[in-house]
């Protein structure tokens, strides 16, 4: 009877640990690289609406930890923004917090940009006008708060603060864009200022970490190109000039083995070779593509050798589009393009299966078989109004934040 007991007990964490797959707690998943576990198979049906609920403006995406679902939004008609949690089973809305924010306008929207961070106990979200906040995220309360552009004098970006704070250890970083301050660390208990390093003005870009131990690195996407630093105290490891002509460099480096890549709307993008000399990490130039113009959407690796990248329409040609592309990851060459995957954006991610959703902007939900040979589309359906906010996929869940609302899908697990 014991036995018999225990060996049920056994099956039935087996079954509950997999039933649930990794939280979605920040900007591109759990790692940074738009990659999920969860493993997804096409569908025959558009995916069912399990429940939605109306939002306020921005692009930040949501996120997803413990339960709940947060999303960062611009309070209607007010110089306010807030944050709210909404349960993820029901959509039942939890709290909001909000707070005051300097008066800004811009093109293509008046929201936050930049995607909130769940990190044990605590939210953490950078406004459009460049205020760092950490919230209680049993509660909402706000835990302390820096406004970083009165803090460190930094200059106003022309569409807003757009970097996804990072957390690593007892840090969280922002590419704050200030002489002498940069990127600047604050304790994440306290909002105390760690260290601040360098002088390179802000870009619109997310952070990254790379390695482990003695040879861990955050890379940052500034200004001026790829700037790799020390967590433990802000210190230069090593940096790779990457100027966009626009100066709207926008999208998250990713790795994938020992390459990185990245790229901008004019500049196009670059491979480059992760590597150590005498113990000292470095990057060396693979290759350069100025075709491939990433705007803001970040490229996805799948395997070892190939890249899928959107591009946006090069300035000046006075056309919009998206255009999908696979590359020969060593060497960026192109294998082949899709074009019209949207107007100006679609974010990707990667499945535990190995297969692609592509949310375009103008709502449609793709579902694709990564192939170097051709473009292979398994699904398609429109499931929100036009969005350039990423998804987050956790639980056998897809949340979508469009102009309007979060929508919650479920999606049909894979065998």
């Amino acid at each position: 009877m014991t036995v018999r007991w225990m060996i049920a007990l056994a099956l039935l964490i087996y079954a509950a640990g997999g039933c649930f797959a990794d939280d979605w707690p920040q900007w591109l998943g759990p790692n940074r690289d738009n990659f999920s576990s969860e493993k997804v198979a096409p569908w025959n049906a558009p995916p069912k609406v399990l429940w939605r609920q109306p939002v306020g403006e921005g692009n930040s995406s949501p996120v997803v930890a413990g339960g709940k679902v947060f999303v960062h939004a611009k309070v209607s008609g007010m110089d306010k923004e807030e944050l709210s949690a909404f349960d993820a089973k029901t959509g039942k809305k939890l709290w909001d917090s909000q707070y005051p924010r300097a008066a800004f306008k811009s093109l293509y929207g008046n929201g936050p940009r930049a995607t909130p961070t769940v990190s044990g106990n605590h939210l953490y979200s950078l406004g459009i006008t460049s205020v760092l906040s950490c919230f209680d995220i049993a509660t909402g309360r706000q835990v302390w708060q820096v406004d970083t552009i009165k803090e460190f004098h930094a200059p106003h970006l022309v569409f807003g603060a757009s970097c996804s704070p990072l957390v690593d250890d007892n840090k969280v970083m922002v590419n704050a864009g200030a002489k002498g301050a940069s990127v600047v660390a604050f304790d994440k208990t306290s909002g105390q200022v760690i260290w601040k390093s360098g002088d390179d003005g802000a870009s619109y870009a997310s952070p990254i970490t790379l390695g482990s131990g003695k040879e861990r690195q955050i890379v940052f996407f500034t200004a001026k190109g790829l700037l790799s630093l020390s967590p433990a105290d802000g210190r230069e490891i090593w940096r790779f000039p990457l100027v966009d002509f626009l100066l709207e460099s926008s999208t998250t480096p990713v790795k994938s083995g020992d390459i990185l890549v990245a790229g901008s709307i004019t500049y196009g993008s670059v491979g480059l070779r992760l590597e150590s000399k005498d113990g000292n990490p470095g990057v060396k130039l693979l290759w350069k593509n100025e075709d491939l113009t990433c705007y803001f959407s970040t490229p996805v690796s799948v395997g070892s050798d190939y890249l899928y990248i959107v591009t946006g329409t090069k300035p000046l040609t006075f056309k919009t589009g998206a255009t999908l592309h696979c590359i020969e990851l060593k060497s960026g060459k192109e294998l082949w393009q899709k074009a019209k995957v949207g107007q100006y954006h679609a974010s990707l991610l990667r499945t535990g299966n190995d297969k692609l959703l592509m949310l375009e902007d103008n709502g449609s939900l793709v579902l694709l078989d990564p192939n170097p040979k051709e473009y292979r589309e398994l699904a398609r359906t429109s499931v929100s109004g036009p969005t350039w906010a990423h998804p987050a996929l956790a639980n056998g869940r897809l949340y979508v934040r469009d102009e309007k609302e979060l929508i919650c899908l479920q999606l049909t697990a894979s065998e």
